[in-house]
């Protein structure tokens, strides 16, 4: 007998207001990125007053919860959610607004909780429909290198038992309330991190003759980086070199400063190209810096792979979505050279992850993703949680 997706959607609407609240609770209370020690108890709370079993301390701070089906069939899939909020200082005037200084959920991370939350608890109403379990995974750290998916699969979250998929969803303003979009294949892009110190000699800016001019080395490797990139890389395929921040130890018009500091970002869709780029771009640096007469000091923070979407998988998805939410409100989405740690979980297992619309032109909501003044329009949490807990039962179906 197919899955009737009234009962989802039945109860999504009768627990919104508890999920709604949730998110508000967690938006007030916003905690950086492994030091998400309240969020992760307030979790663990709401799983225990549901009678849902749970495991806490895993990577510090991670969740992981067991949805036990009453079918046979024996499959497990799993639904993960980030716990870590943003370094910044809240623009909006809400109720609800943050009540930690200097810290906010400016990339939804509470929306993405408080959504697997809801879907924890009507995947838990409806276990005895469900042929097979669901591994429910609240995660720390996703915001910052090396990303609590790396440690948390390093200690086996993915393992005992070992989910057969995996699906995320993550905030999308650009996406009116009520659609989701997905896109099968290369999605997002690795992401490396870029710390570059160029020591010269300082002096009087007069006499450069009796200096290593940092600055003017500085300008030769930025721009012989920027073409190493695009004469070397191939002309499709997505890749992305920026150095958003330089800085002298000193200087003025007329001094000439001992270093500068810079630090950038490096983004790309194929892991092989990555790694080469790598090593191309350190023997540049520092080939230019040793012919000019300085040092190069360059520290490459190797971040998070590029984010596949299974195509089988994904395919699938969409159409579990378009059944749920109707196919008007189901899109495709481009390619992003943004980055995600979901994409480790990517590359263990068949994974889908997918954009929940969160904008309301109408409303005026329409602020992107980490800036001050982000917000959802909060219907979109009946759509997240009950779309989730479909998905997850609709695989289980699919794999019994």
């Amino acid at each position: 007998m197919p899955l009737d997706n009234s009962e989802f959607k039945e109860l999504s609407q009768r627990y919104y207001g508890d999920i709604l609240a949730i998110r508000r609770h967690l938006h007030q209370f916003p905690e950086l990125s492994f030091q998400e020690n309240e969020t992760s108890k307030f979790v663990c709370q709401q799983l225990a007053e549901w009678g849902i079993p749970y495991q806490a301390g895993i990577g510090g701070t991670g969740i992981v919860a067991m949805i036990r089906g009453g079918r046979s069939g024996g499959a497990v899939t799993a639904l993960r959610a980030d716990l870590d909020a943003l370094p910044i200082q809240e623009a909006n005037d809400k109720p609800y607004r943050s009540r930690n200084d200097g810290v906010m959920h400016a990339c939804g991370h509470d929306v993405h909780t408080s959504s697997l939350l809801g879907a924890a608890r009507i995947l838990h109403r409806l276990r005895d429909q469900l042929r097979g379990d669901v591994k429910l995974i609240f995660q720390p750290g996703e915001e910052k290198n090396p990303g609590g998916a790396s440690i948390l699969i390093k200690e086996g979250v993915l393992e005992n038992p070992r989910p057969a998929t995996i699906f995320g969803q993550h905030v999308y303003p650009s996406l009116e309330t009520g659609k989701v979009g997905f896109r099968a294949g290369q999605y997002m892009a690795s992401a490396d991190e870029l710390y570059l110190t160029v020591t010269g000699k300082g002096g009087h800016g007069a006499m450069p003759q009796d200096c290593v001019d940092p600055i003017t080395v500085s300008a030769q490797i930025i721009t012989a980086v920027q073409q190493l990139v695009s004469r070397n890389s191939d002309p499709i395929l997505p890749v992305v070199l920026t150095f958003g921040y330089i800085a002298s130890n000193g200087g003025a018009t007329n001094v000439i400063p001992d270093s500068v500091r810079l630090k950038g970002t490096f983004r790309t869709m194929d892991e092989k190209w990555r790694r080469e780029a790598h090593v191309r771009i350190r023997k540049l640096v520092e080939g230019i810096a040793e012919a000019m007469g300085a040092k190069a000091d360059l520290h490459i923070d190797v971040g998070y792979p590029c984010l596949q979407n299974d195509e089988v998988l994904t395919a699938r998805t969409e159409e579990y979505a378009r059944r749920y939410l109707g196919p008007e409100n189901v899109v495709e989405l481009p390619i992003r050279m943004t980055s995600e740690d979901f994409a480790y979980y990517s590359h263990e297992i068949p994974a889908c992850f997918y954009r929940l619309g969160t904008g309301n032109i109408a409303k005026g909501i329409t602020s992107p993703v980490h800036s001050n003044t982000f917000d959802i329009d909060e219907p979109a949490l009946e759509t997240g949680m009950g779309l989730m807990a479909w998905i997850a039962a609709s695989e289980l179906e699919k794999e019994g």
